[in-house]
């Protein structure tokens, strides 16, 4: 037996789903989508550009950001921003060292970073020393 609570809550499921069906039919209904008026659909007027305006289009601007000054800095920069940003490292909230060990490993073994052992060490340290909550230097 489906206690009232149940009765109720299963009742205001249906309702909601019955009104946001409702709507979603309604959004269907408000054009004619057939193959036969595809055509005649009112489209949007493309804008006009004015005589005296200009446009341009600039590139992104890009930058990577600096990473912190210290011992194993060109490994990071030479292994690690082979796949993916030096930002990833900086955007990172501060990590305790334990994590940026594992961090390092997994890069390695899972995804096949290749890292030789003591590189990995220094890279280790490195993100230890800078990248850490006890010395993460802003």
């Amino acid at each position: 037996m489906i206690g009232k609570r149940w009765k109720t809550g299963l009742l205001s499921i249906g309702t909601a789903t019955l009104l946001a069906g409702g709507m979603l039919y309604a959004q269907l209904r408000s054009g004619s989508y057939g193959s036969r008026n595809a055509a005649s659909m009112p489209q949007e007027p493309v804008p006009e550009f004015s005589a005296d305006g200009k446009y341009d289009a600039g590139s992104y601007p890009s930058f990577t950001p600096e990473l912190a000054a210290g011992d194993g800095k060109l490994e990071v920069q030479s292994f690690c921003a082979t796949c993916h940003s030096t930002r990833y490292i900086i955007m990172q909230p501060p990590l305790p060292r334990a994590t940026w060990d594992a961090e390092v490993n997994k890069m390695i073994k899972v995804y096949g970073a290749p890292i030789p052992e003591a590189t990995a060490k220094r890279i280790t340290a490195y993100l230890q020393e800078h990248y850490a909550p006890e010395n993460r230097k802003e």
